[in-house]
Parts: C-alpha cells; sequence; structure tokens
C-alpha cells in the first residue's frame, strides 16, 4: 500500500513539476536582456492589414497614430469584418484602404486575414514583400514597421513586436496582474524560448510575415487561438517566428470584465492547444530531430500561470496528505523545490520588469487574482469556448 501511495505521489509530483520547469527554464534564459542587436536595412515594399469589427470608437485614432509612424509607401489595409457601425467610413476618411466583408457564417480573425490577403494579391497594386498583422485598438512603436519588415525579410520567417498592455500602475489589482502576466508570457518566456534554441510566440498583433509565407498560410479558420495555430504551423514548416527585441506593438488595459471576457477567449483555446497538439508536438520534434519544434511542445505543456500555481498548490497539498497516509516525502520535497525556483524566478521578472506594470501593493492581491481566475478554467471543464469573440474597447 505504501508503495502504491508513493507511485500516484511521483506521478501527481510530475504532472506539475514538468511544466513548472520549463517555465524555470525559459524565464531564466529570457528575463535579462541582451544589447539590441541592429537590423540591417532592408528597401521592402510593406502592407499593414487591420481586421476590424465594429471598431469605430478607436479605428481613427488607431490609423492617425499609425500613419505617424509608417515608411513612405507603406499600405494600409483595413478589413471591415460585419461591421454594423460606421468602421469602413471612418478609416476610409483617416486614409486606409478598407475592404468590407459580410459573412456571417464565418466570422473571425482568422477569416479577415484571409480575405484581407486575398484583396492585397488581387488589387492591381505590386504584392508586398511583407504583410504585418496588426490589432485595431494596437499602437506600433516608431521604427517599428522598418525593423519587423527587415527582419522577416532577412530570417525568411514570421518576425513577431514584443506585445504588452500600456503599463497603468492607477489600474484596478486584477488588471495590473494580468498585465503582469502578459510581460511574463509574451516577453520573458518568449525571448527565453527563442534563446534556447526554440520559436518565440506570434501574439496576434505586431507580426510581420514575408508575403511567400503569408500567401500559403492557413488563415480561413475559426480557430479563436489562430495566431498560435499560425505560429505552430510556420514552425513545422522550418520557419520559426522570432522576437525582434526593438520593435514594440502596445495597447490600452482593458476593464476587468472585458479583460476577463478575452482572457477566457484566449486561454480556453490555449488549453485545448495544450491538450490535443502540446505532447504530439514534442514526440514529432524529437523524430525529426528539431529543436525549436520541440521547444515549441513544451512550451505548450505550460498552462497559464495562474492555472498553474493553483494546480500546483493543490497537487503539493495531495502529497503532503499521500505522505500523512504513509507514502514517501520525496515527492512533495521534488514538487516544493521545483514549485519554489518557479516562484523565486517569478519574482525576478517581477523585480527586473514588473513593478512598472504591477505595484506593490497590487502584488499583494495575486491570491484574489487566482481566484478571480477560476471561473475560467471551470468553465473551460465544463465545454471550452470555441467561437470568436470580440473583446470590448475602453
Amino acid at each position: 500500500m505504501t508503495a502504491a501511495l508513493t507511485a500516484i505521489g511521483w506521478l501527481l509530483a510530475v504532472m506539475v513539476a514538468a511544466p513548472l520547469a520549463v517555465l524555470s527554464l525559459e524565464l531564466i534564459a529570457g528575463i535579462w536582456p541582451a544589447r539590441a542587436k541592429p537590423v540591417p536595412a532592408i528597401g521592402a515594399h510593406v502592407a499593414v492589414l487591420i481586421p476590424a469589427h465594429d471598431e469605430a470608437g478607436g479605428i481613427g485614432a488607431t490609423l492617425a497614430a499609425l500613419f505617424a509612424v509608417v515608411p513612405a509607401g507603406t499600405r494600409v489595409l483595413v478589413v471591415a469584418d460585419n461591421c454594423t457601425d460606421e468602421t469602413a467610413s471612418i478609416a476610409r476618411a483617416a486614409g486606409a484602404a478598407v475592404l468590407e466583408r459580410n459573412d456571417t457564417a464565418n466570422r473571425g480573425k482568422g477569416f479577415a486575414l484571409a480575405a484581407g490577403r486575398d484583396y492585397l494579391a488581387r488589387d492591381g497594386e505590386m504584392t508586398p514583400d511583407v504583410v504585418l498583422v496588426m490589432d485595431a485598438d494596437c499602437r506600433l512603436l516608431p521604427g517599428s514597421i522598418e525593423t519587423l519588415a527587415a527582419a522577416a525579410l532577412a530570417a525568411n520567417a514570421p518576425a513577431q513586436a514584443i506585445n504588452l498592455i500600456e503599463a497603468d500602475l492607477a489600474a484596478p489589482p486584477m488588471v495590473q496582474v494580468s498585465s503582469f502576466a502578459m510581460l511574463v508570457k509574451n516577453l520573458y518566456r518568449s525571448r527565453g524560448m527563442e534563446r534556447i534554441g526554440g520559436a518565440a510566440l506570434l501574439t496576434g498583433t505586431g507580426m510581420a510575415f514575408p508575403w511567400p509565407l503569408l500567401a500559403e498560410a492557413k488563415l480561413a479558420t475559426g480557430s479563436i487561438v489562430e495566431d498560435l495555430a499560425l505560429g505552430i504551423e510556420l514552425t513545422e514548416a522550418g520557419h520559426a517566428p522570432l522576437l525582434v527585441g526593438t520593435a514594440g506593438v502596445r495597447s490600452a488595459p482593458a476593464a476587468m470584465a472585458d479583460a476577463l471576457a478575452q482572457k477566457t477567449r484566449w486561454e480556453h483555446g490555449f488549453l485545448d492547444t495544450l491538450r490535443r497538439r502540446a505532447l504530439p508536438l514534442v514526440v514529432r520534434g524529437m523524430a525529426r530531430r528539431s529543436l525549436a519544434l520541440t521547444l515549441l511542445g513544451l512550451h505548450l505543456i505550460v498552462p497559464p500561470l495562474a492555472l498553474l500555481l493553483v494546480m500546483a498548490g493543490a497537487i503539493f497539498a495531495m502529497l503532503i496528505l499521500l505522505w500523512l497516509g504513509g507514502a514517501s516525502f520525496l515527492p512533495a520535497v521534488a514538487l516544493g523545490g521545483v514549485l519554489a525556483v518557479a516562484l523565486v524566478l517569478v519574482m525576478m521578472a517581477w523585480l527586473v520588469g514588473g513593478r512598472a506594470y504591477l505595484s506593490g501593493r497590487s502584488l499583494l492581491r495575486v491570491p484574489l487574482y487566482l481566484v478571480w481566475k477560476l471561473p475560467v478554467y471551470l468553465g473551460f471543464l465544463r465545454g471550452a469556448q470555441a467561437t470568436w469573440n470580440r473583446t470590448p474597447r475602453r
């Protein structure tokens, strides 16, 4: 009986220690900034593609900010996708080309991107060398378009800008914690995975594609995590995305209820991808001796940070109970050690760059954040969200 309990304890410990170890490795490699490597300028014909659904309230300001930083000759195309407001007319008045798409049976960002790509291929103008995708509520930092285009062409791979929420220490504590979690995922973990030989993460906005890659990509899907699926597809094809540290894209923090809705969509999609594709990717990567593919699969076994910490705490408590019931204490010690390392590294991430996004006072609210996120994960167990929804704007 004791041996059986110990075996169960080791199985539980490994289940959560493995993703904690992957998280720790990515943070060790990615926390510390590196000296920016200059990307040589490459003359390129660039198109910026913006999918937009009912964005009349903000598309004008987005385009004004974009036209202030785009290089001369850049084409800007807004796909007004199933809009019921004045998005199209406002975008035209701001100087963008506009494609109006009305297909309520095929809704979602992937379909809008496919329509925009096809428009760029047939509109009679020169086919772009690079297409940069950005969301309708984002702002590109100056110089990002040139840097992303040059990096994408030089590597013949997608180039991803650092995608973060604008720092706002006056935001509600739950929003601050969410912004910090995005910093960990989109900067530190993505940079760490790339540094150890993996692929950077595509985050849906601020991502540039060489035209031949985008032309062949499977975009017209209803996936609610289309950027994640596209990154997997391109990594499998040998075009692993890269993170461009000198390019950036920013968006305003959402209200608490809106942030939770956005996270529900993304995290349900991510968890479904984890369930279906993580281990097969690891196996295929090892079989093909592809470090990038193997590391991408390992990245996908790491649940969202809040869920991972809840799981680790619950399983650690279970291991203590098993020990009290006669099992070996070693599984609890092993998991406790791995968990402690991961927590120390998350704290280091906060000290290195996270304090601009998460105040010390709000840091103390992290346990409440974990509770705030529980409905997202309970909802996944009841049935994952499978349809796209627009995140409300401020």
